[in-house]
């Protein structure tokens, strides 16, 4: 059989992708289009420090995956995202007129499963990103456990928000319920902001208490650089790495080191 040359590139970029098995989110195919649940219109809710927010089977079963794969710090850590963002959801009418306030619920009380040390834990990887394996054990969570209104776009969603929620300059110009995800769980660590009261924050800190939250930070961040840092090279994580890890840069390989290895073998010819 003969192949042309573009039919072999094609061919041989395929086999490359493959070869590299990238995750794709999968989609029931048997879904229907679903549903955005929007807070400018009834919706079963419920109130948790003061602040309303949505009360959906899915949201409740989002809620206890979570505090079975999170230790206590992690868990209030993202609950009280969750409650901050849909704050901030509740404050903007604009908001209230366009997220999907259940994406936005799960999107948030999932976001750091991928912070999961347990041993053998089956919501993280050895070769991941953290981002990454919280999004895609949300995705398989959803897939699992949502009903036919969770169809491709819903899900999509949630994988967006928890796979670049760390990266804000990227999360921030994304679809409302991306862009509230990552800024319910700035205000956890910048304090009151974007719409989230003093007495707001302080309500919500005193039922969820923060205090656990730096040392959490710390011992994941540091556990991740040595447990997998050829992930966490140039991201956010790379100080922890180079302050707590020994060795963290015996082997360590930057993009700037290798974008233009290619071209420049091409100049030596």
């Amino acid at each position: 059989m003969h192949f042309t040359q573009s039919a072999l590139l094609l061919l041989t970029g395929l086999a490359t992708l493959s070869a590299s098995a990238p995750f794709y989110p999968y989609y029931p195919s048997f879904r229907p289009r679903g549903l955005p649940v929007l807070g400018n219109v009834p919706y079963p809710n419920t109130t948790i420090a003061g602040i309303t927010v949505i009360d959906t089977p899915i949201v409740r079963l989002a809620r206890e995956f979570a505090r079975n794969h999170s230790d206590d710090a992690t868990y209030k850590h993202q609950i009280r995202a969750w409650l901050f963002g849909s704050q901030i959801i509740n404050n903007n009418q604009t908001l209230l007129n366009t997220v999907d306030i259940e994406v936005q619920a799960v999107s948030a009380i999932l976001h750091d499963l991928g912070w999961d040390q347990t041993p053998d834990s089956p919501v993280t990887s050895l070769d991941k990103r953290f981002e990454i394996d919280g999004a895609i054990a949300s995705t398989e969570f959803l897939n699992k456990y949502g009903d036919e209104n969770w169809d491709h776009r819903r899900i999509q969603l949630v994988f967006d928000a928890i796979a670049l929620h760390t990266t804000r300059t990227i999360a921030y110009y994304k679809e409302p319920e991306v862009y509230v995800t990552s800024q319910g769980i700035a205000v956890d660590y910048n304090g009151p902001e974007r719409g989230v009261s003093n007495e707001t924050w302080q309500n919500i800190i005193t039922e969820y208490p923060n205090f656990d939250l730096i040392q959490a930070t710390n011992d994941t961040f540091t556990f991740v650089c040595a447990k997998k840092p050829e992930v966490t090279w140039d991201t956010q994580l790379q100080p922890w790495g180079d302050r707590y890890v020994p060795g963290y840069k015996d082997n360590e390989k930057l993009r700037i080191d290798g974008i233009f290895d290619f071209l420049k073998t091409l100049q030596k010819k």
